[in-house]
């Protein structure tokens, strides 16, 4: 323990350097780190919601809707697959809750439309009567089904906030249909707001300009929809348009805002497969009006001039410059698969942050100071190269978080100051053993040392051990505080033993070669 191999000093001491590179910048303001070289450390700490304010969102998602959805396309699939297995049928339709039912023109019998129907049946398939068949959604489809939009919900609500630039954001579910959003330095919510709570569902369908809107009713298999422009009756246009989507949002690859004859517009490229589509409805319908809907309202309906073979195709709609980038943001990220309601809004302000960063500064201090003080009274010069080795393990805590992003909380601030006081333990340890080498067993000074830290290297790493499991399950079925708590102890932990065993002992054996001492101070 005492004969330390050169390698082993020279990766001790490359840690440390490396240490007090990666934490420098979090002692300089945020804007002179920008102007750093790209290799040199530059990444700070990043501060959570309760330290530097910032806005938090509750968010609830709409079942209702994607219930419905379900039901229209079961109705759709059964449609479908009748009319190919040239069933007659009559009255299809739904109860608006979980059941399809339909009546049968003849008997075709349970097994054949078993068969027909069998990738539809979502629930138990039976006759009520001779000819009425009756197909109900199951309990198990329908939580099947929320969960998959929930999982869904949550990815599009990342995508579309990283959009944004927002730097650390907090995602997370909260029981079965809400979404908690923490956006740390967001002063104002409400553009987030509205970038989230947009469905963004867009599709692509042709206009029937051949019928009035204005009349009571439309053929089957179309529908009325309003337009963001104003006609000139003062009041919304009116579109009927086809139901059948010629192309969806689901096919697009990109959308990026632009300009087009000095107008901001959205260009959007499709996937192969939206490609092929577009490129075959645009050159079937030459001289038709087509309309580009979000959310069911119609935001451009211009005429096909030509087919559009490449691929790619321009939304214009009047938009300003921000409109634009928001809409080429929301298709990028993508639909989302049920609507969100906006439950609670608040928005933190600075100065709770700054208060919360005051007390854990003067937590921090005075745990410094009191840990300093007793180990220097108690152990003298290995006291104070304790201190040293417990200054550098905040060094090291610094540049970790600072290397990993991990994003500082109030709790992680308590996890700090909890490792102050573990961290000198395994020199306590160390040291105790050391006294009892000399004072019990009559060791020299070499032996001694040698002795107590080889005998309290399993102590130290049995009680560490068990700590960080602790600290590691915290992580893994913690949530918000509990998580930023479990990673700044994780991290003391382990910054704690290296302090401790490599670099504590490096100092003690530099100390020891150079003085030669025929008594130990301690």
């Amino acid at each position: 323990m005492i004969n330390l191999p050169r390698w082993q000093v020279i990766g001790i001491l490359l840690i440390v350097v490396l240490g007090i590179l990666y934490a420098l910048p979090n002692a300089f303001p945020k804007e002179s780190t920008e102007e750093l070289p790209s290799w040199a450390p530059s990444k700070q700490v990043n501060l959570g919601l309760d330290l530097q304010g910032g806005s938090y969102l509750l968010m609830e998602v709409e079942f209702d809707s994607v219930y419905k959805e379900m039901l229209a396309n079961l109705v759709d699939g059964v449609r479908i697959a009748l009319r190919d297995a040239r069933i007659g049928y009559t009255n299809l339709g739904d109860d608006g809750e979980r059941t399809v039912t339909f009546n049968l023109r003849e008997d075709t019998g349970l097994e054949r439309l078993q068969d027909v129907l069998g990738a539809l049946l979502t629930g138990a398939l039976r006759t009520v009567d001779e000819n009425q068949v009756r197909i109900e959604i199951t309990d198990q489809a329908r939580l099947e089904r929320r969960s998959a939009v929930m999982q869904q919900s949550l990815e599009i609500v990342r995508r579309r906030i990283d959009e944004t630039g927002t730097r650390e954001p907090s995602i997370q579910r909260q029981g079965d249909d809400r979404i908690v959003i923490q956006l740390p330095g967001v002063g104002d919510p409400a553009r987030i707001e509205e970038l989230i709570g947009k469905t963004a569902k867009l599709t692509f369908r042709m206009v029937r300009d051949d019928i009035v809107a204005g009349q009571d009713s439309v053929p089957p298999g179309t529908e009325v929809l309003l337009s963001e422009e104003v006609g000139p009756s003062g009041q919304p246009q009116r579109f009927v348009v086809e139901k059948r989507v010629m192309v969806s949002g689901e096919n697009l690859s990109n959308a990026q805002a632009t300009y087009q004859e000095g107008e901001p517009v959205v260009s959007i490229s499709f996937d192969s497969v939206g490609a092929k589509r577009f490129g075959q409805a645009t050159s079937e319908n030459v001289g038709r009006p087509f309309a580009i809907i979000l959310d069911g309202e119609v935001i451009s309906a211009p005429v096909i001039r030509e087919a559009i073979l490449g691929g790619r195709a321009i939304i214009s709609g009047n938009f300003s410059v921000q409109e634009a980038q928001d809409l080429a943001l929301l298709l990028r990220a993508g639909a989302l698969p049920a609507p969100l309601t906006t439950l609670e809004k608040r928005t933190v302000g600075p100065g709770l942050g700054a208060d919360s960063i005051r007390a854990g500064e003067i937590a921090c201090i005075l745990g410094m100071v009191f840990v300093v003080v007793f180990m220097a009274a108690v152990y003298g010069l290995f006291g104070m190269i304790a201190n040293v080795a417990l200054v550098m393990n905040l060094v090291l805590i610094l540049a970790a978080l600072s290397v990993l992003q991990a994003t500082l909380t109030l709790p992680g601030i308590a996890g700090i100051v909890l490792t102050i006081g573990m961290a000198v333990d395994a020199n306590v340890l160390i040291f105790e053993r050391i006294r009892e080498e000399v004072h019990y067993n009559d060791r020299s000074t070499v032996t001694a040392i040698d002795t107590g830290y080889r005998r309290a290297l399993t102590t130290i790493i049995d009680a560490n051990l068990t700590t960080l499991i602790a600290a590691l399950l915290l992580f893994a079925f913690g949530t918000g505080p509990i998580k930023g708590f479990a990673v700044t102890l994780s991290v003391g932990l382990v910054t704690s033993m290296f302090t401790a065993i490599m670099f504590g002992r490096l100092m003690t054996v530099t100390w020891l070669r150079r003085r030669r001492p025929k008594t130990l101070p301690i």
